[in-house]
C-alpha cells in the first residue's frame, strides 16, 4: 500500500480524479451550500499553493520574474493553464499569466474540470466572491446571469466547487496580474463534446466585440506515464492544441492516443477560437518529472495564449505624436537624472503607450555612440521602459563612463520600440534590414537591432555571425540545431527625424 506522503504528493501534481465522497459528506456539503453563492472559502489553500498572503505574493511574483516569455503579435483572449500544486505546475502556468500582467481585463471566465463530484452539464457560481489568501475576487453576476439563462445545461451545482482545486489555483495568479478584474467561476461536469461546443457558442454570443474578456482553460496533461511515454502523449496532444482541432481532439483522447484532465474546457476554449479566428501559440511544456527528477510516473503541463492578430498596419504602428511624447520622456528622464540624481515621474494616458513593449535607447554624441540599453521584453508599460532605459544608457552602460551635465546638449537620443519575438527554425526567415536577431544558447545570450546590419551593410549571415559573437559563441554556432534563433522587428526614430 502506498504511504500517506506519496499519494499525497501524487494528489498535488495532478487533477487525478479521485472521488471519497461519502453519503453523509454529500449531505452535510449540500446543507453548508445552500447560501454558498454569497462567499466560496479556499479548498486547498496551504496545500496546493500557500496560505500565507505574503509568502504566497511573493511566491507568484517569483514564478513570474523567471518565465521567460515570447511577444505575442495581437490581443490575448484566452489561456491554457495547468492546475497542479504549485510546486510543480505553477512555473509552467506563469508563462501565460506573465503575457496578461497588467492588461485591461475587466472580466476573467475561468472553466476548469470536476474531479470529485461526478455531475452532468455545467455548473456556474452566480454571484458573489471566492476568497484566497490574497482577498476576494468578485464574481461577474452579470456575465453569469447571462451563461445561465441562455445554455439550458448550465446551472448553479454547489457540490461542485465544494472540494475543486482545478479553479481555484487560478485564481491567486489572476488577482497578482488583474487585481481588479471580476471573475465568472465554471466547473463543467462529464466530458461532452456538445457541452464545450454549446457554451463556446454561449461565451462568443456573450463576448461579442468586448475586448476586456479573458478566457481561461483550466488543465493538466497525461498522468502518471514514464518520462518519455508521456513526452510523446503530451507532444500529441499540444499538436491537436495548436491546430485548434477540437473533434481530432476529442477522438484522440477517447482512443488513449491524447490524454488531459481539462478536456472539456479545453474544448470549450478551442472551439471558441475557431469561430472568433484567433490563434495559439504553446509558451512552455513540462511535467512533475522535470521538477522532482522521478522520471517514473510524471504528470504533464502546458501554458499557451490564444490571441487574435493584430493589424500589421494599425494597432501596432506608433503615430507621429506617441513617438514625440516618448522622445520628450526619455530626453527629460535622462536629463533630470543625470543633474539629480532622481527619476522622473510621467501621467501618460494613451493606451498605446501604457502597453508592454520592449524599446532600446540609444545616445549618440557627435555621431559617435555614448550608450544603448534595452528591454527585449518588458513587464511595464512603454512609455516606463523608455524612461528607465534613457537614464540606464546614460548612467549603467559599462561599455562607457556616465553621462554628465555638461554632455546633455551634444546627446542625441533614439529609440527603437519592440515587436513580439517570434523563435525561427528557418534563417530564411530573417530578412536584413526589417529583423533584429537574438541568439540563445545555454547561459549565452546575444542580441542586435535591426539598425545594426543595414549600418553596417552585412547580409543575413554576416549579421547571424555577429550575433553570435556578441553572444559569446562562436561565429557558427548559428547553424548548431541546440541553439534558439529569434527575430523581431523594431520601429527606430530619433530626435533628428521627428521634430
Amino acid at each position: 500500500m502506498e504511504n500517506v506522503n506519496f499519494v499525497a504528493r501524487k494528489f498535488l501534481a495532478s487533477g487525478s480524479r479521485v472521488i471519497t465522497l461519502l453519503v453523509f459528506c454529500s449531505i452535510l456539503l449540500s446543507a453548508c451550500y445552500s447560501g454558498a453563492q454569497e462567499t466560496k472559502n479556499p479548498n486547498v489553500s496551504g496545500s496546493f499553493y500557500p496560505a500565507d498572503p505574503k509568502v504566497l505574493s511573493d511566491k507568484i511574483d517569483s514564478y513570474l520574474k523567471d518565465a521567460i516569455v515570447p511577444g505575442v503579435n495581437g490581443k490575448i483572449i484566452g489561456l491554457i493553464s495547468p492546475h497542479a500544486g504549485y510546486e510543480y505546475s505553477a512555473a509552467i502556468a506563469a508563462h501565460g499569466y506573465k503575457l496578461i500582467q497588467g492588461k485591461n481585463y475587466n472580466t476573467v471566465v475561468v472553466m476548469a474540470p470536476s474531479h470529485y463530484y461526478g455531475f452532468n452539464g455545467i455548473s456556474i457560481w452566480p454571484e458573489g466572491e471566492f476568497k484566497t489568501p490574497l482577498g476576494d475576487m468578485k464574481v461577474d453576476s452579470e456575465f453569469t446571469g447571462q451563461i445561465l439563462k441562455r445554455l439550458d445545461r448550465a446551472k448553479f451545482i454547489p457540490e461542485a466547487f465544494a472540494k475543486e482545486h482545478s479553479l481555484e489555483v487560478q485564481l491567486p495568479f489572476v488577482q497578482k496580474v488583474l487585481p481588479t478584474a471580476k471573475i465568472v467561476p465554471i466547473v463543467m461536469g462529464s466530458p461532452n463534446l456538445a457541452d464545450s461546443e454549446s457554451l463556446a457558442g454561449v461565451l462568443r454570443d456573450i463576448i461579442g466585440k468586448r475586448e476586456d474578456v479573458l478566457i481561461i482553460a483550466s488543465t493538466d496533461l497525461s498522468h502518471y506515464h514514464p518520462y518519455a511515454e508521456a513526452n510523446s502523449i503530451d507532444k500529441t496532444t499540444v499538436g491537436y492544441f495548436q491546430g485548434l482541432d477540437c473533434k481530432g481532439l476529442w477522438q484522440a483522447d477517447l482512443a488513449g492516443k491524447a490524454e488531459l484532465c481539462g478536456i472539456a474546457p479545453v474544448i470549450t476554449l478551442l472551439t471558441y477560437a475557431k469561430d472568433v479566428q484567433a490563434k495559439i501559440k504553446i509558451l512552455k511544456r513540462a511535467n512533475s518529472g522535470d521538477v522532482l527528477g522521478d522520471l517514473s510516473k510524471v504528470v504533464g503541463y502546458a501554458s499557451a495564449v490564444i490571441y487574435r492578430e493584430d493589424d500589421p498596419k494599425g494597432e501596432t504602428m506608433l503615430s507621429n505624436e506617441q513617438k514625440k511624447t516618448l522622445l520628450t520622456i526619455a530626453r527629460e528622464s535622462m536629463e533630470n537624472y543625470v543633474k539629480t540624481g532622481k527619476r522622473k515621474e510621467f501621467a501618460v494616458d494613451d493606451p498605446v503607450l501604457k502597453r508592454h513593449q520592449g524599446a532600446f535607447v540609444t545616445l549618440n554624441k557627435n555621431g559617435q555612440l555614448r550608450g544603448c540599453i534595452g528591454r527585449i521584453v518588458a513587464d511595464d508599460p512603454l512609455y516606463e521602459v523608455v524612461a528607465s532605459m534613457a537614464i540606464e544608457a546614460a548612467i549603467d552602460d559599462p561599455r562607457f563612463y556616465p553621462v554628465t551635465a555638461k554632455e546633455l546638449n551634444d546627446i542625441e537620443i533614439d529609440i527603437s520600440a519592440l515587436s513580439p519575438i517570434e523563435e525561427i527554425k528557418d534563417v530564411n526567415k530573417i530578412e536584413v534590414g526589417k529583423h533584429g536577431i537574438i541568439i540563445r544558447r545555454g547561459f549565452f545570450q546575444g542580441l542586435l537591432l535591426p539598425q545594426v546590419a543595414t549600418e553596417y551593410g552585412w547580409n543575413r549571415e554576416t549579421f547571424l555571425k555577429q550575433t553570435c559573437l556578441k553572444a559569446g559563441l562562436p561565429e557558427d554556432a548559428w547553424k548548431d540545431k541546440t541553439t534558439q534563433i529569434s527575430i523581431f522587428s523594431a520601429e527606430v526614430f530619433s530626435e533628428k527625424t521627428i521634430k
